[in-house]
């Protein structure tokens, strides 16, 4: 349960992320919301997740989720960069997060 928890606070890391960006397009009190609820609900998430769960893995994982999460939703609706060394990169970051779940 623990991992269930870790992903959805990853998730929800990307939504306060979308939230960030939204306050930076534009300052109404919804983009306001969506950062305050992806944060507060990622918090909540990563430290149910904690009780049961190695803290550096837990945080490199959360990390992750949220680094590729938040790359993949710039390139999908913000046009960012979709360039190959880019791609590869957040492929590593997964690959790091797979490896310390395999050694945990």
């Amino acid at each position: 349960m623990s991992w269930i928890f870790l992903i959805l606070a990853g998730l929800f890391e990307v939504v306060g992320v979308i939230g960030m960006n939204l306050i930076i397009r534009d300052k109404n009190i919804k983009s306001f919301i969506v950062f305050i609820l992806g944060i507060g609900l990622s918090f909540i998430c990563l430290s149910i997740a904690m009780q049961t769960l190695p803290m550096g893995t837990a945080y490199a994982i959360w990390t992750g989720i949220g680094t590729v999460g938040s790359g993949i939703v710039g390139i999908l609706l913000y046009g960012e960069s979709r360039a190959i060394k880019r791609i590869v990169f957040m492929a590593m970051v997964l690959v790091a997060a797979v490896g310390l779940k395999i050694i945990s």
